[in-house]
Formats: C-alpha cells, sequence, structure tokens
C-alpha cells in the first residue's frame, strides 16, 4: 500500500514527503505562495552514497592514540562498533576534563543542523557539555560577526532591531524608496534557521513595486535584487560601500537636507561625526567627489541618490555581505547614521533594517506565544572565543587578543567536539585551517555524510538526518508550528544526536542530568507543552500533544505590526530609551572610542581594504572575488543534491564572470578555470553573465572541499570552494568579525588534464592492524 505524505519541514521551507519504494517523495506546501527550489535536493538525502553508515576512527589515531597530527584529511579510517566508539569518545571526555579541565574542550557547532526544536545539534552538544562541567563557546556568527557586536553599542539590541525593524507589510504600504546595500537576493530569503512556510518575499517586492516604490541595488551584482523590484542597479566597486555612503552624508549635510531635529532629539554624538565628514578632523572633506574617486561612480548620480533619499519616505537595508568584509562594522554603523540624518527611523517604511532579505522570516509579524525550546543548561567554563577565530584559537594558545574592549587569550584547546556544522565550509583560508586541525589531541565529529569536517576528524559517528527523526518544527515569526514526522528509518547504523549523548551520559554517570529521565517522545510532549499553556492562557486553541501529533501543524497567533521598537523610540525616547549608554542612537560612541582601537574609532569612518580599491595586493590579483551564498543549496547542505549537482560545470561549482573581464583573459563560456592568490587556488565552471560587473568574479560557498594535492601545504580545491583563496583576519579589534565575502584574485583558463572531483565519494576504509 502506497504510505501517505507526512508533513515536515527544513530550513528552505516546510514541506509533505514519503518514502514509497525506496525512495522519497517530496511536495511543498499547498498554501506556500513561493516554495523554495531547493526542496529538490531533499530526495537525495538519505541514500547519498557519501552518508555515514557506521562510526568510523581514523586509523594513525586508533594505531597511536591521542596527539598533533599532520594525517587529519589525509588519513584512511577504520569502520568500528558503536560500542567502541562510545567507549573511545568517553575514555577522552574523561581524560581531557580529569586533566586539563573544561576550557580545554571546544564545543564546536556551528551551522544549520536542523530546522526541529528538539533534534538542534547546538543545543544537544551544548546541553551534554554544560552537563560535564562546561567546555570553551563560540560567541556571535560567521554570517553577521561584525553587526551582532556594532549594533548594541550604537542601537542597543541587535536581535530586537534586526528582526523588528520594519515588515515587508509596510514597506508594501509605505516606502517610497528602498536604498539597499548589497541587495536583498530571492536565494537568500528562501531560508531560515527554524523553517519558513510562508516565502513572501518575492510577492511582497512585487507588490510594493507595483504601488511605485523605488528600489535601488548597490552591490556588483545585479541579481541581488530581483526582478520583480523593477530596480536600478548602482555597479558600486566591492567594499567601497562606506564611501559612498559618506558621499550621500556629505551631500545631506551640504545642502541642508538632514533633519537635525531628530538627530538632536534621537541621537547621540553627530557633531563629532560632522566634523570628522567635514573633513575638519584628518583633513580630507568626505564629499561625493571623494567619494566618487573611489567608489567609481559618478559624483551627479551620489548627488541626485541623497537628494532622493531626502526627499521621499527611505528605508535604507544593508546586507549581512557589507559587514562580511574587513572593516565590516562601518557599513552598518553608517547606514544607521545615514538613517538617522534624513529622519525616518520609526516611521512606517522608512529608517534602517539591518539583513532585510537575508533570511526568509525576517519582515514578518512575530508570534504572540512562545516556542517550545531544549534547555541547554549553564557553561561553567568562561572561556570563548569569536566564532571566526578557531585557527587562530589552535594555532596560538596563549596568545592575547582584542575583542569588543576586553583583553583576551585563546585557551589551550586539547579535544574539539563538533556536532551541526561544517566548519570547512564557513571558514576562510582552508590551508590554514588544516593546519590548524592538525593540533588538537582530538577532534570529534557527529556527521551525516563524509564532508571535509568529518575527513578532519579522529572518531566520527554517524548522525541521523531530519526526515529520519520525529520533531517540532517552528520559527519565531512564523505562523505554522509543524509536527516533523518521521519520513524514513536511520540508514544504516546511524543515530540521533539525543541517543548517542545520552548513552555517553550514561558511561560518564551523567544520565539523568543530560535526559531527565526522557525518551525523544517525552522531550517533544514535553516541550509542546510550553506553547500549548500560553495559548491556553491567552484564550488561542490549544488542542493537546496528540491532536497536534495527528493533525500535522498548528497555526499560532502572530503579533500586531505596531511598527516595532524603533517607532516606540520615536514616540517616546524617554519612556522607550535604547539600551546604549546615552539611550539614543550613537553616531558617536564613547565606549568604543574609549577602546583606543585604530581600525575602529569611535565614530562610523572610512578605511581602505587591504584587498581592494587601491591596494597593493591588486596590483598582482586585480580581480574582486565575491564569496557569497548559493542559489542550489544552503551553505554546504546537500551539495550531493540534484539541485545543486546539476548546477555544476565539468562537476565544478559554477563561477560568474562579466564577458569583458572573461575576454580579456581568453576565458569562454564553459570554460574551467583555476581562481588564485598567495593563499591557494581552485578550479571553478564559469558562466559568462553580465549580471556581474567587470573585474569581478563571483563563486559561491558551499563546493564540498577536496583538496588537489593531499600532501602539498599550499593545496587548492578541485571542486570549487572559495574559502582557498580567502582571508583568515578579523574585521577589526572590536568584532573580530569573518571577512570571507571579498578578496583579490587572479583568475586564468585551466589547461591541461583535470583531476577527478571526489568529494562526495565516501573515504578509503581501511582493515584494522593485526
Amino acid at each position: 500500500m502506497t504510505p501517505p505524505f507526512r508533513q515536515h519541514s527544513s530550513h528552505w521551507g516546510a514541506f509533505e514527503a514519503r518514502k514509497h519504494d525506496g525512495h522519497i517523495e517530496i511536495k511543498p506546501l499547498a498554501s506556500d505562495p513561493d516554495p523554495s527550489p531547493l526542496l529538490r535536493n531533499l530526495p537525495d538525502a538519505l541514500n547519498s552514497s557519501c552518508r555515514i553508515l557506521r562510526p568510523a576512527v581514523r586509523k594513525g589515531w586508533l594505531e597511536n592514540g591521542p596527539g598533533a597530527d599532520r594525517r587529519r584529511g589525509r588519513d584512511g579510517y577504520v569502520e568500528v562498533s558503536w560500542d567502541e566508539a562510545l567507549g573511545l569518545v568517553s575514555g577522552e571526555l574523561k581524560r581531557v576534563y580529569g586533566d586539563f579541565g573544561p576550557s580545554a574542550v571546544f564545543g564546536g557547532s556551528y551551522g544549520w543542523s536542523s530546522a526541529g526544536r528538539f533534534h538542534h545539534a547546538q543545543s544537544q552538544i551544548h546541553r551534554f557539555l554544560n552537563v560535564l562541567g562546561g567546555y570553551t563557546r563560540s560567541v556571535n556568527n560567521y554570517s553577521a560577526g561584525a553587526a551582532m557586536v556594532i549594533i548594541p553599542h550604537v542601537f542597543g539590541d541587535y536581535d530586537r532591531f534586526e528582526r523588528r525593524s520594519v515588515t515587508w507589510e509596510s514597506i508594501a504600504l509605505h516606502s517610497e524608496l528602498v536604498v539597499s546595500f548589497g541587495g536583498m537576493a530571492l536565494k537568500n530569503s528562501m531560508v531560515n534557521g527554524g523553517g519558513n512556510s510562508h516565502h513572501i518575499v518575492r510577492g511582497s517586492i512585487a507588490k510594493a513595486a507595483n504601488r511605485g516604490v523605488r528600489f535601488v541595488n548597490i552591490s556588483p551584482i545585479r541579481d541581488d535584487m530581483p526582478d520583480e523590484a523593477k530596480g536600478e542597479w548602482i555597479a558600486m566597486t566591492p567594499g567601497t560601500d562606506v564611501a559612498f555612503m559618506l558621499g550621500i552624508a556629505s551631500t545631506l549635510e551640504e545642502e541642508g537636507l538632514l533633519d537635525r531635529a531628530f538627530l538632536d532629539k534621537y541621537t547621540e554624538g553627530y557633531p563629532v561625526f560632522a566634523r570628522y565628514l567635514r573633513g575638519e578632523t584628518e583633513g580630507v572633506a568626505k564629499t561625493a567627489d571623494w567619494a566618487a574617486s573611489i567608489c567609481n561612480i559618478a559624483a551627479d548620480e551620489i548627488r541626485n541618490l541623497a537628494r532622493d533619499m531626502a526627499r521621499k519616505r527611505t528605508l535604507i537595508t544593508v546586507s549581512h555581505s557589507m559587514q562580511r568584509a574587513e572593516h565590516g562594522e562601518q557599513p552598518v554603523w553608517m547606514a544607521v547614521t545615514l538613517a538617522c540624518m534624513l529622519g525616518h527611523i520609526g516611521l512606517d517604511g522608512g529608517g534602517f533594517a539591518y539583513s532585510l532579505g537575508a533570511l526568509g522570516n525576517i519582515g514578518k509579524d512575530a508570534l504572540a506565544v512562545p516556542l517550545p525550546t531544549l534547555s541547554q543548561g549553564k557553561n561553567a567554563c568562561p572561556e570563548f572565543i569569536p566564532v571566526a577565530r578557531i585557527s587562530d584559537m589552535l594555532l596560538h594558545p596563549g596568545m592575547r587578543y582584542p575583542y569588543n574592549g576586553r583583553d583576551m587569550t585563546f585557551p589551550d584547546i586539547r579535544l574539539v567536539y563538533w556536532a551541526g556544522g561544517n566548519p570547512f565550509h564557513h571558514h576562510q583560508d582552508l590551508n590554514r585551517l588544516r593546519r590548524a586541525f592538525a593540533k588538537p589531541e582530538t577532534v570529534i565529529v557527529h556527521e551525516t555524510g563524509w564532508t571535509s569536517s568529518a575527513r578532519h576528524a579522529d572518531i566520527v559517528l554517524p548522525a541521523t538526518v531530519t526526515m529520519e527523526r520525529d520533531d517540532i518544527g517552528a520559527s519565531a515569526f512564523d505562523p505554522f508550528m509543524f509536527a516533523m514526522q518521521r519520513i524514513s528509518a536511520p540508514i544504516g547504523e546511524a543515530r540521533d544526536d539525543y541517543w548517542i549523548f545520552s548513552e555517553l551520559s550514561r558511561r560518564l554517570g551523567k544520565e539523568e542530568a543530560f535526559t531527565e529521565g526522557r525518551s525523544v517522545t517525552q522531550w517533544l510532549e514535553y516541550l509542546y507543552e510550553t506553547t500549548r499553556v500560553a495559548l491556553e492562557q491567552s484564550g488561542y486553541e490549544a488542542p493537546d500533544f496528540e491532536a497536534f501529533w495527528r493533525a500535522g501543524r498548528l497555526q499560532l497567533p502572530i503579533q500586531p505590526d505596531l511598527g516595532g521598537p524603533a517607532r516606540l523610540f520615536r514616540d517616546d525616547p524617554e519612556a522607550n530609551r535604547l539600551k546604549t549608554p546615552s539611550g539614543k542612537v550613537e553616531i558617536f560612541s564613547e565606549t568604543i572610542s574609549s577602546f583606543g582601537y585604530d581600525d575602529c574609532i569611535g565614530h562610523p569612518a572610512w578605511y581602505p581594504p587591504a584587498e581592494g580599491h587601491g591596494s597593493d595586493v591588486m596590483r598582482r590579483y586585480p580581480l574582486h572575488l565575491v564569496a557569497n551564498q548559493p542559489s542550489t543549496r544552503l551553505h554546504s547542505q546537500l551539495d550531493y543534491g540534484t539541485l545543486s549537482r546539476n548546477s555544476k560545470v565539468n562537476d565544478r561549482e559554477p563561477a560568474r564572470m562579466n564577458p569583458e573581464t572573461a575576454a580579456k583573459r581568453g576565458i569562454a563560456d564553459g570554460d574551467v578555470v583555476r581562481i588564485f592568490n598567495d593563499r591557494g587556488f581552485c578550479l571553478a565552471g564559469i558562466h559568462l553573465s553580465a549580471q556581474v560587473m567587470p573585474g569581478v568574479v563571483q563563486l559561491s560557498t558551499g563546493a564540498w572541499f577536496d583538496p588537489a594535492d593531499v600532501e602539498d601545504e599550499q593545496t587548492g580545491c578541485v571542486h570549487g570552494n572559495p574559502n582557498t583563496v580567502t582571508r583568515d583576519i578579523g574585521t577589526s579589534s572590536l568584532s573580530s568579525g569573518c571577512t570571507g565575502q571579498l578578496c583579490a584574485v587572479e583568475v586564468e583558463r585551466f589547461e591541461g588534464e583535470l583531476p577527478p572531483v571526489r568529494a562526495l565519494d565516501p573515504p578509503v576504509f581501511l582493515p584494522r592492524a593485526g
């Protein structure tokens, strides 16, 4: 008998699925107005040849025991039983915690492992390690590391202003001009961490544009703004957005177009910034003509845009990509300053919005009830690092470094335990990361497939994928909660993270503290109760867990759009003071100024990039590489899926170049090219496209890392991972965020026999010694 479809959820959308005749059938929700094409990758999630089927131990570690080892990523594996694998892991945890303490354990879990509220790898591993005594953790994220530090200094609350600055409905009804630095690419808005049952961005932009809203896309890539926006493209030199914004600000100042009443009432420190703008502090006025010489945009175009922004209800947006670069704090801070100069913050459809269009549920109304959340417990270990500084930490234990006004020291990590995420996707300069991963004594990884992270681990434990588990799916800005019902039994010997950590907890005498005596089903019932009780107390329909599970989903109430925190602040700045020292928007921050950083002073400023406009590096490597997010998968997830594989060019990740740039190098559409600089190289397949401005090559992240020569320290990737050439430096001393979006490269046509791509094949399995 054909099984029925069951409801499930994922980062790229809710869907229905069933397993029939050994194959997974997927269909999006009928109620979703614009389902994500990424759902087409899901049928390959269960049975791919790169799935990890059994626990495995790296041969060198199994034979020689713990210790630093350059063979990580180059060694074969021995498959072992679960009993032996759990014994090895629990033994290592006992040894390291006993000999070195919790600060010697790095709890790595960065990534979008699951849309479920319970089987969420980050929550599971952090809860487990906290039960053992704590661990060295990471803070912030790769996507928004700079913004997450600068916005609290300027606005006071990152999450509140990121999620609730403005809604799509407000834009559609009230905006007149949307100026978007970095664009609002639909491929990004298709995904969301907790799921996305209603993809509304395309329709909302179309509704606004049809009403007459003018959209301006300031980006090196035209299709960073969807066609529905009917937008204007300003193709600006990558990395020069702050100079462009300063040119706009100077025009507003010179022509008396700024809202001085708003600046006086709602902001702190504008006169200090104005002196910098006029050139009184360093001798260079940041005029439109000055900006034009840096951005390669006509000064009159900058002035005319400034005048339009002053005349119309203007919303300024800044994408994640703007701050994922050297001095990434500055475009965020400067955009806020511009919005304050215009005086539109807190007005319907106006002001400032960070990362609007970067995630599917930003711009939606928030839920009126809390969601199920698994407690991670308390981390007793005070050690932490900014998330993008993992190579620095592993390579330089004991080294001092600045972070957000603190003098920090990297801990001495003996054991890395990773569950959820793929650092060999997110991190930069993969040659350096490989050297870093050779340093710990033991690396343990839970993984679903043989990613490069798994191949650099000593002990690999096979984890289930989301369709092999029961869970609850929900997001704080999506109107449905889903019963994520299991579609298939686990493949091979894969186990969910909760089972693995429960077994380890039992061996370590911590089972009751970790499990609280609950099975998976009991946990789901327990967590669901949080939402059910809130619904009942607020007078809404509140079905019990069994009824919810049978129905497959539950519609949740949402809060009305009252303008968010910006509106509250504008209406009454005294009653709704911001969480900044002044209670206002801090255009000048005395706090940041007191840190004494020469790469992040007390107000927004222009810093010439080391690999960008006017730099010495670009004389040797004259092209800007834009390493953005892919359109055929989420990060590196499901690179083996049909949609992702079908996008490859000669088995390589596709890169895009303007025909003019390619012609100068003798490169034709469909060629395989070598993209390189001093850090390494990668091979990619070329698409020629006028959507990319001249002087730029665009190569998305997420191709599974496939080293060209595993014995070579300065290796490349034959599959097209751009992080072989990106820079592993922090944005500034303030946040040490990720700078992986932009770097300088050269591109040449690849000649000779193409090396095979083996990234999606399993590793070599070896017999046990003796």
